[in-house]
């Protein structure tokens, strides 16, 4: 070995130089280079330096070799990825050579190459890669760097295929690695940040069709595929060109975050698509535009995949030896599980064919799928879908009977928009492909949510699924036309991203589409209505008291009659469900439930026979009376209770609600107040916490900081004060899964921290130390606040905008304490990142606010206490 001081010398030499060699990579990016070369490039400057250091420190080359493996060994080094490397050792120099080995590393770590580094014989790489599939996957890629090249020839030979993993089950253990990693990622390609190497469509689906290539074919390249036949010129151009794209953006992650990452976070969408070039044009902005070419480059990765490991598995699974093709028609057949044309000139004599191949799929549902050939076959010949084909009846009746099958609607168009064809169909389809809204709420793209939307649909008819929406599947069950409900869902985002407003225009779309393929007016009318109004319901649950009638009865006036409602209620679900996931819940599903009924029974009743407020509260009166004995309360001390009531109560909660809260009061001692008590489960499907205390300007302010502070998310805030001076607060809320909070330990720790929250004079500092999650600072939501009079109930309904963050509805609390307003109730709904929550109020006196100053106090407050919470 050299002398130390010579090792320090080198270091700094190779130091610089890695210093050097990395800022000219950069400049080169800068220029417009193109990645291949660049990763090339740093890959070979990492191998001088190893090959320099291992010179300088490993004597006997002949009792080693230095090997690359993983992506080093294909050479495709990003700036900050994992040098992975094989130190190869022959078994008489395991002893002597493990100083100067250990001293090897050492070094590569003192440089700041992090090396995923493994120190074997040839006998035990043949015994770790038989057992472990990922280990023969990187010595599949092993490179040659330095030392005894009859070691790595050794190597090689002892983990051929013809010794251990055999084409045949190297093949199976990576499609079953490909599952297993899709389904860890959703199973879609379209993740709000989406990790461009493991997501499906990413550049481990590239590495896995380069792996079989090379173990089955001995391919060097992924252009051999076109000369074994797999891939032709164009579909191999594809993969290049999207692999481009992918290393682009995996180049620009690394060097923004001076270490590996591969996750496109929020964080660096908006810098990427500066640096890619895009800019906000009118009606999408420079990072949604950055997005969706992300996307449909992935989509088509996707489909390569899908196609190249089909053809893979006939090839070394079946080893060619298809079965015999059993005739479905004239114009297709099935082979060995799947359905294949009968010729390749099927489409180009009966183009219509490229919708019926979706058909004769639904109806034969035996088939796993189209055939590779005839994916290549269909997506060579969308060209053929112009206007001719869209005015063709034949056609036209072809789409709609796809919607009105019984089975597999939605895996038909799921293929149609994978292989094109739903896009060149409907060509307003097209705007939404890859399509991404930049917010927190929308967490796939508009054509994935769709096709979401309309599988969700579907759940509503498998009579498997009948108990996940029981209500859902009865609606299903009795509406007269199913594939109008599909119409709705295929064409209620469909304008998406064009300017205006997308309901509208959707509506126009879906409304000529439906006259096109020969539904009537009535039909025509009803989906068009459907995409308009689509998010009347959800915005009617969540932004309004839905407890009151006449605001149930306005919405019973723009639904018009119970069929209408039934359709929209089945596709309110769907949407909501189908937008995010995670925002779906229990409480979700309860509150568009009683919208739906209430609605329903005020058009029964008839809309010009609406219910009215007194006859709707003496019938909670009298069902509350009913239910007392269930919570151990008597009725004549209940009804004296409520003298002090006002009349919102009964109008705003429920009969169930009032007898508990009323037996909760009636058994309290007041010298035990204030009396913090918990329902697991209402039947709103959330936690009720329920408060009964003398009467406090900051009670609210406290409490809904507590319940932030303890990670509860407020889905709804009900409070009153009677005329004795005395404050009833409930709060439905939920944990931050979305699920009531029933687990008997957390339920302690609520109500302890509201008694120590409460048990304050009232002088201590409100404030939530919880932090903002790190994606919401890259929305800049404004806040606005805006005021309507709600002259019915004689109150002021506030609307506050804003970007969530801890401490929110504290500060909200405090402003109402600072300019003397009573909070009523209030609606809380979190969209994303974006907070849209309703608080009806009044004055100290119980009246409306129509005070100017009240209302600019108002104003002025929410947006200064705001900003300091987003500065805490």
């Amino acid at each position: 070995m050299r002398p130390a001081t010579q090792s320090v010398s080198s270091i700094a030499h190779h130091r610089q130089r890695l210093r050097t060699g990395a800022a000219a990579l950069f400049e080169r990016f800068d220029h417009g280079i193109a990645v291949a070369d660049l990763v090339r490039d740093h890959s070979r400057l990492i191998d001088a330096v190893l090959c320099e250091l291992w010179d300088e420190l490993i004597a006997d080359s002949e009792g080693a070799a230095l090997v690359a493996v993983g992506g080093y060994g294909r050479q495709e080094l990003h700036p900050a990825s994992d040098v992975d490397i094989l130190i190869l050792v022959a078994p008489e120099s395991v002893d002597t050579l493990a100083d100067p080995i250990a001293a090897f590393i050492t070094h590569l770590w003192d440089l700041g190459i992090e090396p995923g580094h493994s120190v074997r014989t040839v006998a035990e790489c043949v015994r770790e890669a038989a057992a472990d599939v990922t280990v023969v996957t990187n010595l599949i890629e092993s490179r040659l760097l330095t030392g005894n090249p009859r070691l790595f020839a050794a190597m090689r030979r002892a983990t051929g295929p013809d010794r251990i993993w055999s084409s045949e089950a190297f093949f199976s253990a990576k499609i079953a690695e490909q599952q297993a990693r899709w389904h860890k990622y959703g199973d879609t390609a379209y993740n709000l940040e989406p990790n461009i190497k493991e997501n499906p469509g990413g550049l481990r689906d590239i590495q896995m069709i380069a792996w079989v290539a090379k173990r089955h074919f001995a391919a060097e390249t992924l252009h051999d595929l076109v000369d074994h036949g797999f891939l032709t010129e164009t579909e191999h151009r594809a993969l290049v060109e999207g692999q481009a794209l992918l290393w682009r953006i995996r180049f620009a992650l690394h060097r923004i975050n001076g270490r590996r990452e591969d996750r496109l976070l929020f964080d660096h969408q908006r810098t990427l698509a500066r640096q890619f070039g895009y800019s906000d044009g009118p009606n999408n902005l420079a990072v949604e535009q950055f997005m969706q070419q992300y996307y449909r480059t992935v989509m088509e990765l996707n489909r390569l995949n899908e196609m190249l490991l089909q053809l893979f598995e006939e090839a070394i699974l079946l080893h060619d030896r298809l079965g015999s093709p059993v005739a479905i028609n004239r114009r297709f057949q099935s082979r060995s599980g799947y359905l294949e044309v009968t010729h390749d000139q099927v489409f180009k004599r009966s183009p219509r064919a490229l919708l019926e191949v979706f058909l004769v799929l639904q109806t034969h549902p035996h088939l796993q799928g189209v055939r590779a050939s005839t994916i290549r076959l269909i997506r060579e010949h969308r060209h053929l879908i112009d206007d001719g084909f869209r005015n063709d009846l034949r056609a036209r009746s072809l789409f709609m009977e796809i919607l009105r099958q019984p089975v597999g609607i939605n895996r038909a168009l799921r293929r149609m928009n994978r292989y094109g064809v739903l896009a060149a169909y409907i060509p307003a389809f097209a705007n939404i492909v890859g399509r991404m809204q930049y917010d927190l709420f929308h967490v796939y793209t508009v054509d994935e949510h769709t096709l979401i939307v309309l599988r969700n649909m579907r759940r509503y008819t498998v009579a498997e699924l009948a108990d996940e929406l029981p209500l859902c599947t009865a609606i299903a069950r009795r509406i007269p036309k199913l594939e109008l409900l599909y119409l709705a869902g295929l064409f209620h985002d469909i304008a998406k991203g064009r300017g205006g407003d997308h309901s509208q225009l959707g509506a126009a779309d879906a409304r000529e589409f439906c006259r096109l393929h020969g539904l009537g007016d009535f039909d025509a009318n009803l989906v068009a209505w459907l995409v308009e109004r689509h998010l009347l319901m959800s915005i009617t649950a969540q932004r309004k008291d839905i407890g009151d009638p006449q605001v149930v009865q306005a919405f019973a006036a723009e639904v018009g009659d119970p069929t209408r409602l039934d359709y929209l209620y089945l596709l309110t679900v769907a949407d909501v469900r189908g937008t995010n996931p995670q925002r779906w819940n229990g409480w979700r599903e309860a509150l568009l439930r009683e919208l739906y009924l209430a609605t329903r029974r005020a058009l029964l009743r008839g809309l010009e026979n609406p219910q009215a407020q007194d006859e709707l509260i003496e019938q909670k009166r009298f069902e509350a009376l009913r239910l007392l004995g269930r919570y151990g309360c008597d009725a004549p001390a209940s009804m004296a209770l409520w003298q002090g009531f006002s009349r919102d109560y009964f109008l705003h909660n429920a009969p169930d609600d009032i007898a508990w809260q009323t037996c909760q009061m009636l058994m309290t001692d007041p010298a035990q107040l204030p009396l913090i008590r918990i329902r697991p489960l209402t039947a709103r499907g959330g936690t009720e916490i329920f408060l009964y205390a003398r009467d406090r300007q900051d009670l609210f302010a406290r409490t809904t900081a507590m319940l932030d502070q303890l990670d509860l998310t407020i889905m709804d805030a009900r409070i009153l004060t009677t005329d004795d001076g005395m404050m009833l607060n409930s709060y439905q809320v939920l944990d931050q899964g979305g699920t009531p909070v029933e687990d008997e330990e957390r339920l302690d720790e609520i109500r302890f921290g509201l008694g120590s929250a409460l048990a304050d004079d009232g002088t201590g500092d409100i404030r939530v130390a919880r932090r903002m999650p790190r994606q919401y600072r890259h929305f800049p939501i404004q806040t606005q606040v805006s005021f309507s009079s709600d002259e019915g109930n004689e109150r002021t309904v506030m609307r506050l905008t804003t970007l969530d963050r801890p401490g929110l509805l504290a500060a909200v609390g405090s402003v109402f304490e600072y300019c003397h307003i009573r909070l009523t109730n209030a609606k809380i709904a979190t969209v994303g990142a974006e907070v849209d929550d309703v608080f009806f109020i009044t004055s100290t006196d119980g009246t409306p606010i129509t005070c100017e100053n009240a209302l600019a106090c108002l104003r002025q407050e929410i947006h200064r206490r705001l900003e300091q919470v987003t500065a805490h």
